[in-house]
């Protein structure tokens, strides 16, 4: 079987964000016969259908999700709800003919915030999901306190059960894509 390729998306465009960390603690613990990509927010414009050309930065992160088998969700919560960054860029990604980029797409979704974790924004965020016809993995979840000495400084992810929960979670995630390959 080919090396199953997977894009992790931070809904936080900080650098030293905890989910970003998330992502870099899935892209270090990945099963060998996988690989992660992180993609880079910074720069995408708000989605407005009276943009008549994509902008190279819009272009690049759907080149990027089209090549991906699965996709990482790292889900940062505004207001018990996902971030502005990573529901636009699913915005312009499901305006693609027939949803071709997202529609049965299994994606992992992981999250840190204060209290619990990011908790109510992935569950919105699951609504979303369905809408665009994604499939999240239902189980392990992966929610973090950000403010509860599991990051550094960086953002980085010192705390061993989480990074332990995200490696199965990255486990059953490639397990999905090659359940769907068979």
């Amino acid at each position: 079987m080919s090396t199953i390729s997977i894009l992790g998306i931070a809904g936080s465009l900080r650098q030293a964000s905890t989910n970003r960390g998330l992502l870099r603690a899935a892209q270090a613990n990945l099963p060998a016969d996988s690989t992660m990509e992180i993609a880079d927010l910074t720069d995408i414009p708000f989605y407005n259908q009276d943009i008549a050309e994509k902008p190279a930065s819009v272009s690049r992160v759907l080149a990027q999700i089209a090549a991906a088998d699965a996709l990482v969700l790292g889900s940062t919560e505004y207001n018990y709800s996902l971030a502005p960054a990573l529901k636009n860029i699913l915005d312009w990604a499901s305006r693609e003919p027939n949803n071709a980029l997202l529609a049965g797409k299994p994606v992992a979704i992981m999250g840190a915030a204060g209290g619990m974790g990011s908790s109510r924004a992935q569950y919105h965020l699951r609504q979303v999901c369905v809408f665009l016809d994604l499939q999240p993995l239902n189980k392990p979840e992966v929610f973090a306190n950000a403010f509860a000495g599991g990051f550094d400084a960086a953002g980085n992810l010192t705390d061993p059960k989480l990074t332990q929960l995200v490696a199965e979670q990255m486990l059953a995630l490639v397990g999905r894509v090659k359940a769907a390959r068979r």
